[in-house]
């Protein structure tokens, strides 16, 4: 017996790497509903061998559904999400309302599956920020073995992380730049993102950090360990799909870079691809479309005592948002729902 399944934000980005992972990893559903807004009615999206057509978030009907896989924003959220979750149908939301709330789970199922339990208590679990849903999969085995204290992360995050108007808007500055006479100004972005990087991802803090790198802090800290400090910079860079981040790790104990790579080869969801020679390492381009989270570049820090650098990339449409939340509600139906 299977479950059904909603998937509200079906013609977007996410959205549609939600419904494409449901069906390439067999997610036992009975029935599913593919729902967007009322300018998108009838738009026809793909699950698996069958084409679906979006139905009215505004005026479905949750009753009797199983688990809804939102991906709509924080504001849409905010109105149907508690709909959804009174109706007893569980909601695994992809923007930042929830993350912080203490009493919903903030899950990676690699790190945190145990936090399931906790998806009762309002019938809604949040999904973690792109960025630091990759990192904490990379941090947890290292973590358990030899305890973080302190993390010093840079990202380099691909334009699908702000959603479809982005990658049009590096494509179209992109074919500008070989056509002067077409200028294309900044509209989703605060600068030219073609053959640029703004270090400038969300709004500014008053401690004149970014949102989207406090974000990285919280989240790691709620997720992993909160006795872990964490301290990020991050930036949009000219990639399309797919988020890299250098991260330099301090341990409570010494962990040679050797043990540390064998340690992450056995690792869940993670893949090493570490040769010390040219090429030998992944690039985003080369982990789009894939599950995995690719750790490069191990070695030890010699500044620090126990310290070791990591080069981390994976798809942020997979990893850091439809793959995660699929994989939360198989852990939902396994451990919570237990259906069939």
């Amino acid at each position: 017996m299977g479950y059904r399944v909603v998937v509200a934000g079906a013609t977007g980005n996410v959205g549609r790497e939600m419904l494409n992972i449901l069906a390439e990893r067999a997610f036992p559903v009975d029935e599913i509903a593919a729902l967007a807004s009322r300018k998108s009615l009838g738009t026809e999206v793909s699950f698996g061998d069958r084409t679906l057509k979006t139905r009215d978030l505004a005026s479905f009907d949750f009753a009797g559904w199983d688990i809804a896989l939102f991906a709509i924003g924080s504001g849409p959220t905010k109105d149907y999400a508690p709909k959804a979750a009174a109706a007893g149908c569980v909601v695994i939301d992809n923007s930042s309302l929830y993350r912080y709330d203490p009493a919903i789970p903030l899950i990676v199922p690699e790190v945190n599956a145990d936090a399931i339990a906790g998806a009762r208590n309002r019938n809604i679990i949040a999904n973690p920020n792109c960025s630091t849903a990759q990192m904490v999969v990379a941090l947890k085995p290292l973590h358990d073995r030899a305890r973080i204290r302190r993390v010093v992360v840079s990202t380099y995050q691909s334009v699908s992380g702000a959603g479809k108007e982005a990658m049009d808007e590096l494509w179209d500055q992109t074919k500008a730049v070989y056509n002067p006479v077409a200028e294309v100004p900044p509209r989703r972005f605060q600068k030219q993102i073609a053959f640029n990087v703004i270090p400038q991802i969300d709004a500014f803090m008053e401690d004149g950090s970014t949102r989207e790198e406090w974000k990285m802090v919280v989240e790691t800290k709620k997720i992993l360990d909160p006795a872990i400090r964490v301290t990020a910079t991050c930036v949009r860079v000219p990639v399309f799909v797919g988020h890299s981040e250098a991260i330099n790790v301090e341990f409570e104990e010494h962990l040679d870079e050797d043990e540390a790579r064998e340690i992450l080869r056995e690792a869940p969801g993670v893949l090493v691809i570490d040769k010390r020679e040219p090429g030998g390492y992944v690039t985003p381009i080369e982990c789009v479309g894939d599950y995995a989270t690719y750790v490069s570049r191990i070695r030890q820090d010699p500044t620090v005592d126990n310290g070791l650098n990591l080069w981390v990339v994976s798809d942020n449409l997979r990893k850091g948002a439809a793959l995660n939340a699929v994989q939360i509600a198989e852990v939902l139906g396994n451990r919570v729902l237990r259906k069939g």
